[in-house]
């Protein structure tokens, strides 16, 4: 029995405009068991891989996808709400080197 309220398991992929090419090329990827927002995990994971990190112009996105196949795709522009801070909890779900980078 699914209820909203249990944890499903959420996988993220990190992508990469390939503009001359013209495709999205993955730059990492990762899952997790987690009873949060897969929009806002989203979010936390694209805010602490662009964190410190040249982009040289590239484009980035983070596509989630939930156990009720349901899909979102968080690009940089979501970031730009000026009250936004990762949620703590979803910070310690993601893997170390993304939640140091949000630190």
């Amino acid at each position: 029995m699914f209820r909203e309220d249990m944890p499903g398991c959420v996988r993220w992929e990190i992508l990469m405009h390939e503009r001359f090419s013209d495709v999205w090329i993955c730059k990492d990827f990762g899952r997790v068991t987690i009873g949060a927002d897969p929009g806002e995990l989203g979010r936390a994971v694209l805010a602490a891989y662009l964190a410190g990190r040249p982009t040289r112009g590239e484009t980035f996105r983070v596509v989630v996808r939930g156990d009720d196949g349901g899909q979102s795709v968080i690009t940089p522009g979501q970031l730009s709400d000026p009250g936004w801070k990762a949620d703590p909890a979803l910070c310690e779900a993601l893997p170390a080197y993304l939640r140091n980078a949000l630190a």
